[in-house]
């Protein structure tokens, strides 16, 4: 999950700040005897000295990435931090990412867990964070085979068309009065409601009061976790909770339950009727797993495993989405190629189908090359070393946690050609792609944690990113912007007789 840090409020950043400055500094001076008592045998990467981080530590409290690109370029594609009482690995580059990922996955599978998500036993049942177990095969079994298998997904196609199309309509209700469209908000709706229908069959949202309270649930949470957290670094801390990172994520986490227990409640009181007919959505088809063998999946996994499915799919999608568009936009000559691939092949103003995707090599460049440059997890979901591993000859010590900076990865002049440039057509004729397989593309992850969720995301991300572009031309509320900042954007209906 991306970081959220810098929109704290600034009196917030800066008491969190000079926390870290104050523990930073107790760190240096407390437990650098034990670290070098403990690494001496160690060949430990070369990285940045503890002083150098605490004169960081504003930036890398920030946006981390940033900071970690710009220490790699000193140290070296593979780095060992010292934070806190914490072993850090970074990667940086994509052959050290394919040792990690790849070559030694079963060494790396574990997670470190933050202390935001060890909130109401949700660390016991998240398929992202918890431990390669008899618990985590079956969920990624159940996931795999059928949440997201191409059956499941083909079945439930058309609902995820009618969220599409009243997307549509409420853009084009934007586009008749010259009214801006907060494209973030508006993916995001739509994220929603295409996994609510694809989950329980019903939308969570209507109103644009209870998209942006679900926006905020969702956002918050996603905060708290993407936070840099004291106790995560200084486990002596954790009964008091310093920054309250815990307490406000067990807030918003205890509040998704509330809800997506209350549709499984409903659910359920259905199923008992007699002439109840079966959805075949998601929720149906777990809870028939629950009663098939209800040690693999009960009611408690089911809630847990859908919180995350929703947090990951909404923020994650909607973000993507609202950088495709910032980039598109800033980027007219891009645009046009891909209205001119969707006139050519779907036809001006025409509905996208899923199985239209594979037919749109421009679109389907867009999508990689927004997942290259802007990165929805820049630093991937950390892992965990079970054992000393050595890598390009150096040691990664055991419980050490393992970093891979794609942020970084995605703008390395070794890598890509210009690479701070938005240009879709660097992956025409090309076979890279985000699968898990080319670690220099791996948005999704890779190997045994590679997100479960991908097959429905890249359905999602192309029929909404390729549909905004084919039925509007787009300008930006306010002249030129920052692409970083959230997007407001003046829609403009595009007419089916015109042509390019």
């Amino acid at each position: 999950m991306h970081s959220y840090f810098s929109q704290f409020s600034p009196n917030m950043y800066f008491a969190t700040t000079m926390l870290l400055l104050t523990l930073a500094y107790i760190s240096i001076n407390f437990f650098s005897l034990h670290s070098r008592t403990k690494n001496q045998n160690y060949n430990l990467p070369p990285g940045p000295s503890r002083f150098t981080i605490m004169l960081n530590v504003f930036e890398l409290g920030k946006k981390p990435q940033y900071s970690l690109a710009k220490f790699s370029k000193i140290h070296g594609p593979i780095m060992h931090l010292k934070l806190g009482q914490i072993s850090t690995i970074v990667i940086s580059s994509a052959e050290v990412a394919q040792e990690v990922l790849q070559t030694h996955d079963i060494l790396f599978s574990n997670r470190t867990i933050p202390q935001a998500v060890a909130v109401l036993d949700h660390d016991y049942f998240s398929l992202p964070f918890m431990p390669v177990c008899d618990l985590w095969r079956d969920l990624r079994k159940i996931c795999k085979n059928q949440l997201f298998s191409s059956q499941t997904l083909d079945a439930s196609h058309a609902l995820r068309c009618k969220k599409l199309q009243e997307l549509l309509s409420d853009i084009e209700k934007s586009s008749l009065i010259g009214e801006a469209v907060d494209v973030g908000r508006a993916a995001f709706k739509t994220s929603l409601n295409f996994l609510s229908n694809t989950f329980f069959s019903m939308d969570f949202v209507n109103s644009a009061g209870e998209t942006d309270e679900y926006k905020g649930i969702v956002e918050n949470l996603v905060r708290a976790i993407g936070t840099p957290n004291l106790v995560d670094f200084f486990p002596v801390f954790k009964m008091i909770d310093p920054q309250g990172i815990r307490g406000i994520s067990a807030t918003y986490v205890e509040k998704l339950l509330q809800i997506i227990d209350s549709y499984i409640g409903k659910r359920l009181k259905l199923r008992e009727e007699k002439d109840y007919v079966t959805n075949n959505d998601m929720l149906d088809n777990l809870l028939n797993i629950s009663q098939e063998n209800g040690q693999k999946m009960d009611n408690t996994k089911i809630k847990h495993l859908f919180l995350d499915l929703f947090v990951a799919g909404t923020d994650t999608t909607s973000y993507t989405i609202e950088r495709a568009m910032a980039e598109l936009i800033h980027n007219p000559h891009a645009m046009s190629k891909a209205k001119e691939e969707l006139q050519e092949i779907i036809g001006i103003g025409n509905t996208i189908e899923e199985s239209d995707i594979i037919k749109l090599p421009y679109l389907q460049a867009i999508v990689k090359e927004t997942l290259r440059l802007h990165p929805s997890a820049p630093l991937l979901l950390p892992r965990k070393a079970k054992i000393d591993v050595t890598i390009q000859g150096y040691t990664i010590p055991q419980g050490a946690q393992v970093l891979i900076n794609k942020w970084a990865m995605g703008r390395n002049p070794k890598i890509w050609d210009n690479p701070t440039l938005f240009s879709p057509e660097r992956f025409l004729g090309s076979e890279i792609n985000f699968k898990g397989h080319d670690f220099q593309l791996t948005p999704f992850g890779s190997g045994r944690r590679i997100c479960p969720g991908m097959p429905l995301a890249i359905r999602m991300l192309h029929t909404m990113l390729g549909s905004l572009i084919n039925f509007f031309d787009w300008k930006l509320e306010n002249g030129d912007s920052d692409i970083g900042q959230p997007l407001r954007a003046i829609p403009v209906k595009v007419n089916k007789e015109q042509i390019l």
